[in-house]
């Protein structure tokens, strides 16, 4: 479809009488102990979450490495995740404990800072096999699952996956696409090549960030260059989780006949498909580095948590009136 007649959806307002329990829970996956701790990265994403409007968000961080992320992003819960003595995730306990967490989320960010050990292969693969939340997959958790053969018969989440070339060049060459991401002129064809062959919706990040679900694609014409430093990506992944969780339309009820589907009428609180969804985050997310860089007069120094708080005034203007 032609990404010149795709007009962004506006977002509802917040119901009046909306409380944290109904306005989002988000779960995220991510950090790393071992050589290189990364207790920021979930933290981020949290940030972002919070800022795009989530209600509940819980870090699930390698033990060791949480208490460092719940101190940057306060707001956040935490839950531990099992590791033993190398810092490593256990597989069979990490997958356990994300059963149990799944089935309390609205949506799940996976990846940021995680690593692409054992135990986080087999957590990423979980995360993409589940149907209940909507999963925002980024970072090495795309690294992760380029480890994983035939990964496509495995995929049966409703996903975004949010690569930058590198990312995508990974996952791609592992599930033989033959397209190259760095192109200008064919980045959309590789986003919708990827988009179809798994099923979900890619968000290919740079320069006109390209958001295809394999037969609708849109590319962003806004954004700055400053965004082009550490953990944006990461407050991009919180953003699309929050939206996600908050918005978008609930999976079809299992064997409901589509004439009776047809029928029912929409959630206006929850009207957006993920297309939309990540769309509406990565315009959120680029006119937020425009308002930036407009403020500070200069095109570097944003910091990943400055952009995060900028959020509140971006989403306010793809919205239908003021919360």
């Amino acid at each position: 479809m032609d990404a010149e007649s795709l007009e962004l959806p506006r977002l509802p307002a917040r119901s009046p009488d909306a409380h944290k329990g109904d306005a989002g829970r988000v779960a995220v996956f991510g950090g790393r102990c071992g050589e290189a701790w990364m207790p920021g990265a979930p933290a981020l994403v949290a940030r972002g979450a919070f800022r795009a409007g989530a209600g509940l968000v819980r870090i699930c961080a390698p033990s060791p490495v949480l208490p460092g992320a719940v101190q940057i992003e306060p707001s956040a819960t935490g839950v531990p995740l099992p590791t033993d003595g190398t810092g490593s995730l256990i597989p069979h306990e990490t997958a356990e404990l994300f059963d149990e967490i799944v089935e309390t989320c609205d949506a799940i960010a996976v990846g940021p800072g995680l690593g692409t050990d054992i135990g986080a292969i087999a957590l990423c693969l979980r995360a993409v096999q589940q149907e209940h939340a909507p999963v925002i997959v980024d970072a090495d958790a795309i690294n992760c699952l380029a480890l994983v053969p035939e990964l496509h018969r495995d995929f049966r989440a409703r996903a975004v996956l949010t690569p930058h070339p590198g990312e995508f060049s990974r996952l791609a060459s592992a599930l033989r696409l033959g397209v190259k991401p760095e192109d200008g002129a064919s980045r959309s064809e590789a986003a919708e090549r990827l988009a179809q062959r798994l099923g979900c919706v890619v968000v290919l990040k740079g320069l006109g960030t390209v958001v295809s679900d394999g037969v609708r694609t849109w590319v962003c014409d806004r954004g700055h260059p400053c965004l082009a430093t550490a953990g944006t990506g990461d407050v991009l992944t919180g953003l699309i989780a929050a939206l996600a969780g908050q918005y978008l339309q609930p999976p079809p009820m299992p064997g409901l006949p589509e004439h009776i589907r047809a029928k029912m009428p929409a959630d206006p609180l929850r009207p957006l498909d993920l297309f939309d969804v990540a769309r509406l985050g990565v315009q959120a997310h680029a006119v937020a580095g425009e308002l930036w860089a407009d403020r500070s007069g200069v095109e570097s120094g944003l910091l990943a948590r400055e952009l995060a708080d900028l959020l509140p005034e971006a989403l306010g203007g793809l919205r239908d009136h003021a919360e």
